[in-house]
């Protein structure tokens, strides 16, 4: 016993010097990195808790609560200029707004960044090991699993879509014309969507939809609420005990489970044809179906399962977003309505071809608009996986190389950029569509990301959106607003609107 004493009083002096040279040799190493680059430290935002940075955490949960999460950050940005840090809970974050320091973390640094296991951490009971929470070799897997299924011929093939706007704009005369059409437009695009990606329509916008179609639509959307809530919290996470969050991530992966099954069965009997008959019934080839082609190349049910639940849900919030933004807008604007029907019904056929919405020029004016003024991923961030630098961002006036450490998180706001006057004009907080005559930005317009991890399924929501609103400007001749209030942030995942879009829509004659 008298030896044990002395015994591991030195192991623990041979441990703190250990750790203190490992230490001291990381601190030399970073001070040469930022002395070699020229490095200088950013812009802090000044808290009242600089260790803990309980104050930021709980003023970002207030904000969002109150629907102003998006417009703090513009405060502080105006307040702390392009690029600023904050720390919370012994992490650092990187906010900024600057579109060269975006672009080589989004793109010439993509190696230095990744998702991180925050993020991974928030996201997984909901989306597992898809797209949008894995890196490397997992990553680049999956994303090969899945760019070719938005080849030109799928994203431009209007059967499924029109036969689900048809029942949109028969749904509208059912309730009078007078309905919410942001609450519609979910339900739409998760027909449409899961039409294409399963094979068969969820079935929302029948009057009589299926209770389990019903459950999963309200288990998405209580899920992903979660979701950005454990993401706001950050290392706090844990304090999130909501069993509801976990019944709707378990709902909503049960049914898209029940459509796993039938791809993975039906890559079964496909094998057991001769190959001139595989993907024909009757000898007519069957139709596109998104799981299917997934399943091809691998049988893991898991693996299949989170990678249909990323894509259903980012292309369900981000289509009806943009598509509820848009007639936000055309409800309070009905000189920009009367130009874009004009352009419309210039262009218009039946039926309706990708060619014809091509034409329709200030369609697609409005379209960026809308995406410029409200982003469908209104923040994003990268966590840094190795010490680097940056060309900017440090020093008072975010101008000089900055140095970024390992496991630093870089958090960049879309929604602070689009709204910069220097890049989009002295009314760059108003909806002008025809600025986008002239305009041709760069990464400061950035509303399906860029880089590597640049939106796979832009071109898709795109025409996808562009088809609907075509579609519902020539069913309708006006629009009145019902809606007195300004536009409230509900940001989730993607941003939407937290009141929707009361309106009362006129038929054509």
């Amino acid at each position: 016993m008298a030896f044990a004493l002395p015994l591991a009083a030195s192991g623990l002096v041979v441990f703190s010097l250990y750790y203190l040279l490992q230490w001291l040799t990381l601190y030399r190493r970073r001070s040469h990195m930022k002395r070699e680059n020229g490095c200088l430290p950013p812009k802090k935002l000044a808290q009242m808790d600089p260790f803990l940075g309980t104050d930021v955490v709980f003023q970002n949960l207030r904000a969002a609560k109150k629907f102003g999460f998006l417009n703090l950050l513009r405060s502080r940005h105006a307040a702390n200029g392009l690029t600023f840090t904050t720390n919370t809970y012994f992490r650092t974050t990187i906010n900024t707004c600057d579109p060269t320091l975006i672009q080589n973390v989004l793109s010439f640094q993509f190696q230095d960044f990744g998702m991180g296991p925050l993020r991974r951490n928030s996201a997984s009971p909901l989306l597992g090991q898809g797209i949008f929470t894995t890196d490397d070799e997992i990553w680049a897997h999956q994303r090969a699993l899945i760019r070719p299924s938005f080849v030109r011929a799928q994203v431009t093939d209007f059967s499924i879509f029109g036969h689900h706007v048809d029942q949109l704009i028969a749904l509208i005369a059912r309730r009078n014309y007078i309905v919410d059409l942001q609450q519609l437009f979910f339900r739409m695009v998760l027909d449409s969507n899961s039409e294409y990606m399963f094979g068969e329509s969820v079935g929302l916008m029948s009057e009589n939809a299926s209770e389990s179609a019903t459950k999963f639509h309200h288990a998405l959307d209580y899920a992903q609420q979660g979701t950005i809530l454990r993401l706001r919290l950050g290392n706090l996470m844990f304090t999130h005990r909501d069993q509801k969050f976990r019944d709707s991530c378990r709902t909503v992966h049960a049914y898209a489970d029940k459509f796993v099954g039938q791809a993975l069965e039906y890559r079964r009997s496909q094998a057991l044809l001769p190959p001139e008959k595989r993907e024909k019934e009757d000898g007519v080839r069957q139709k596109y179906v998104f799981l299917n082609e997934l399943a091809k190349d691998t049988e893991d049910p898991i693996l299949l399962r989170d990678q249909i639940v990323n894509m259903l849900l980012a292309a369900r919030d981000t289509t009806a977003g943009l598509l509820a933004f848009v007639f936000f807008i055309l409800a309070r604007r009905p000189d920009i309505w009367a130009k874009l029907r004009e352009d419309v019904l210039d262009h218009y056929c039946e039926p309706l071809t990708y060619e014809a919405i091509m034409d329709m020029k200030y369609l697609r004016f409005v379209v960026h608009e809308a995406l410029r003024l409200f982003p469908p991923i209104a923040t994003n961030s990268r966590m840094a996986n190795k010490d680097t630098v940056l060309p900017v961002g440090g020093g008072p006036d975010g101008k000089s190389p900055l140095f970024v450490k390992k496991n630093n998180v870089v958090t960049y706001s879309t929604f602070v950029m689009h709204r910069r006057k220097e890049f989009f004009g002295e009314d760059a907080d108003e909806f002008r569509p025809e600025r986008w005559e002239n305009l041709r930005p760069g990464w400061e317009f950035l509303p399906f990301n860029g880089g590597p991890r640049i939106c796979p399924g832009q071109k898709f929501a795109l025409t996808e959106s562009s088809y609907t609103i075509a579609r519902l400007l020539h069913a309708f001749s006006s629009i009145e607003n019902l809606d007195p209030t300004d536009w409230r942030e509900q940001l989730t995942l993607s941003l939407t609107l937290n009141n929707g879009v009361q309106c009362r829509l006129t038929p054509a004659a």
